[in-house]
């Protein structure tokens, strides 16, 4: 990269950052290492908060997450983590029905165990 282009990542950096030639080119290095390890960790993050979501919404109706998702993948229902929580946010009836086909599932598996 050439100077300009550097310091034209530079904008808005605090202080001699932004127009001195030298700690720009730091300053962008590092900001561009923060912004590739950055987009990785946010993959990871949104599947933390999809987590949550599903299992707040399970709890609601008696279930965790592990039972729901292991009663899920028993019934082979193919939806991912994203789309269960954007049917707990934003439609109850549609999940509820979710959770009572793991339910069953989960609890007719548990009593072939127990037998």
């Amino acid at each position: 990269m050439n100077n300009w282009e550097i310091l034209q990542l530079a904008k808005g950096f605090r202080g001699r950052a932004k127009n001195c030639i030298r700690i720009s080119r730091e300053r962008v290095e590092k900001a561009l290492q923060y912004a590739y390890r950055d987009r990785r960790n946010k993959k990871r993050d949104m599947r933390g908060l999809w987590i949550q979501r599903i299992n707040a919404g399970a709890r609601q109706h008696g279930v965790n997450y592990g039972q729901l998702m292991h009663g899920l993948n028993t019934e082979n229902v193919q939806l991912n983590r994203k789309v269960l929580s954007e049917l707990a946010m934003h439609e109850p009836y549609s999940f509820k029905t979710l959770v009572d086909v793991s339910r069953v599932a989960f609890q007719h598996q548990h009593a072939h165990l127990k037998k």
